[in-house]
């Protein structure tokens, strides 16, 4: 727009151009006008002084009508009556074409001959006046009329003769050149002098143009402080008053449109859900971060005028046409990005009901997704888990109706086992209201300060106690059972720690007995109680078979097990490492696992820990 305009093709030029083109044109129209009625007016002017006096024509006339013997003497009287110095000559023909008398002293031997002059022939035989300008190199231009004498007898015309009259017109030409050359002089100044108006004129056209062009350029590059100054009430000043509004109402448009597109902004950067904008193309025109987010993408010009179906990884399933028809929710798996999507298609309408392009809402129901799939698995654990013990009990019962209760040996140890898969399922299903309750937020934590090395201390002791209790029991009777011990290594200060002691004996309960349940025979469990500068760290190793890599990132799962059959064997619901999960994170802590293939494994347990709470009341306490 900024471009520069050659002068030729600028108004600057064209209007003085054209003013002064119409005013030579007019000047030349004029001149042509007033040079060609001037010419005409002085010949005319000139033919009347150079005519034959009535008096001396009608003598002529007479003359020639008696044709006396002293008619040719008569006649050059005659013509010496006439005195006109513009007049060179004067012939007079007889109705025969001979010459009867001739004014030029020069030419008295062309009396009694007959006339060389066609053209007064002519004029006698048609009874009419004719007049000729000629021009000779010697003499110059001269004016001839040659004029049919005619006398009236009885009431009939007859022509006896003719006069032509030749007149040096050289003094009328000169005097119509002087006039030419003075209404060319004045011509040119009118012209100069039109030509200096005519670019003030139009130097009073383009100021206010060229201005409102210079205020059109700063409004196109977004400058609307300038204003136009207003040279006149006409309609120039009209459009630089209206030039001067336009350039208001843009400004403010355009700032309510700018504030409407940072509002805009911030509320799609803010927004929780992709939003993706099209045009009628299905070309990308808005995205805001979160789409971003999703599709995986850093840079948005890496999306921006991509089409919507490509981004979205949609191309192979749906083309655009098919999202214009049908505006339903679509569930796809973002491009290089570990989340589902569901994206809901809206059409952007115009009143006339015309499709200007579609907005897309993104919504990240990954967690949604897993946790209904989580729930239809957890639907099915837990009706397989109950239909395992039940099936069962159901098993042992029948043979116990069928007259197995009769005997003595049998009957006893198909009581003990349907006592123990009910015990089972009541384990299970407490295992699950706890679940239940901290999924729904019930479960309270009862939290104080205590002792974490003696806490950890008391649990051990009770494990030793047991582990202790079994080999007496089985010495009695004289089984054999896998020998275990318990190793300690504890940090020599005491943590104090704020904990719920029930919740967080039953996590160190199922941890150290899922140790004993997997460890061999000999195997050494080995418990460390360790500090860092914010933390207590809890560390449980056994020296079982292990737990493969692709199973630790599920071991916390409900009802997962890595050894189902053998874990159900052993009484396990499958629940107790999750609820371990849950309950150290109601902790505001962290647990984990580290496992190699028949190397052992050893669960962390991460709990928040200031050194410099004061623990001196709680002493006195």
């Amino acid at each position: 727009m900024n471009k520069k305009i050659k002068f030729i093709h600028s108004i600057h030029f064209k209007i003085p151009f054209a003013l002064i083109m119409i005013l030579i044109a007019t000047i030349e129209i004029i001149g042509a006008y007033f040079v060609r009625q001037i010419e005409h007016q002085y010949v005319q002017n000139f033919e009347q002084s150079i005519q034959i006096p009535q008096g001396i024509s009608n003598q002529i006339t007479q003359d020639l009508y008696t044709h006396k013997s002293d008619m040719n003497k008569r006649i050059q009287n005659s013509l010496q009556d006439i005195d006109n110095n513009s007049i060179s000559e004067i012939q007079v023909v007889d109705k025969d074409g001979t010459v009867v008398g001739n004014s030029n002293v020069n030419k008295q031997s062309s009396i009694g001959t007959k006339t060389s002059i066609a053209q007064i022939k002519t004029s006698m035989y048609n009874n009419r006046k004719l007049t000729q300008i000629v021009y000779d190199k010697d003499s110059g231009s001269s004016y001839i009329i040659m004029q049919p004498l005619v006398k009236t007898v009885n009431d009939s015309s007859n022509v006896i003769g003719a006069i032509y009259v030749r007149a040096n017109m050289e003094h009328v030409y000169k005097d119509i050149n002087s006039i030419i050359i003075i209404f060319l002089s004045a011509s040119l100044v009118a012209g100069f002098v039109g030509a200096i108006i005519a670019i003030f004129i139009s130097r009073a056209i383009t100021r206010p143009i060229d201005e409102m062009k210079q205020q059109a350029i700063q409004m196109s590059n977004g400058d609307y402080s300038g204003q136009v100054r207003v040279y006149s009430e006409d309609e120039l000043g009209q459009l630089a008053l209206a030039v001067n509004n336009l350039s208001i109402k843009v400004e403010e448009e355009t700032d309510n449109t700018e504030s409407e597109r940072r509002r805009l902004d911030s509320v799609l950067s803010q927004m929780s859900d992709g939003v993706i904008a099209t045009n009628r193309r299905g070309d990308i025109t808005i995205v805001n971060e979160m789409a971003q987010e999703f599709l995986n993408i850093e840079d948005q010009e890496e999306l921006l005028g991509k089409p919507i179906i490509e981004s979205l990884g949609l191309d192979a399933e749906f083309s655009f046409q098919d999202i214009l028809e049908e505006q339903d929710s679509i569930i796809i798996d973002a491009p290089d990005n570990d989340v589902i999507l569901n994206a809901e298609f809206s059409l952007i309408q115009r009143d006339s009901g015309f499709v200007s392009g579609v907005v897309c809402v993104l919504h990240d129901v990954t967690e949604q997704q897993r946790v209904d799939r989580e729930r239809k698995e957890f639907v099915s654990n837990v009706s397989h888990e109950l239909r395992t013990p039940l099936t069962s009990i159901r098993s042992y019962v029948e043979t116990l109706n069928d007259g197995a209760w009769e005997d003595k040996e049998l009957a006893p140890q198909f009581l003990k086992v349907t006592v123990e898969e009910t015990e089972r399922m009541i384990r299970m299903i407490n295992d699950l209201l706890s679940l239940s309750r901290m999924d729904q937020g019930t479960s309270k934590l009862e939290l104080e300060y205590i002792n974490f090395n003696e806490f950890f201390n008391y649990i051990l002791d009770r494990f030793d106690m047991m582990i202790s209790k079994d080999k007496e029991h089985a010495k009695e009777e004289g089984t054999k059972i896998k020998n275990y011990s318990i190793k300690r290594i504890f940090t020599k200060h005491d943590l104090w720690v704020e904990i719920d002691t029930d919740k967080m004996t039953q996590v160190i309960d199922n941890i150290l007995n899922n140790a004993i349940k997997y460890s061999p025979d000999g195997g050494v469990i080995t418990c460390r109680l360790l500090e860092t500068n914010k933390h207590v760290i809890i560390s449980i190793n056994d020296q079982g078979l292990g737990i493969p890599r692709n199973a630790q990132i599920k071991i916390f799962d409900r009802f997962y097990r890595v050894d189902k059959a053998r874990s159900r064997k052993q009484g396990g619901t499958g629940l107790g490492l999750s609820i371990s999960k849950e309950v150290v994170e109601e902790h505001k802590g962290k647990i984990w696992v580290n496992s190699s293939e028949g190397k052992g494994s050893t669960f962390y347990i991460s709990l928040p820990y200031n050194p410099n709470e004061s623990v001196g009341e709680w002493d006195e306490d």
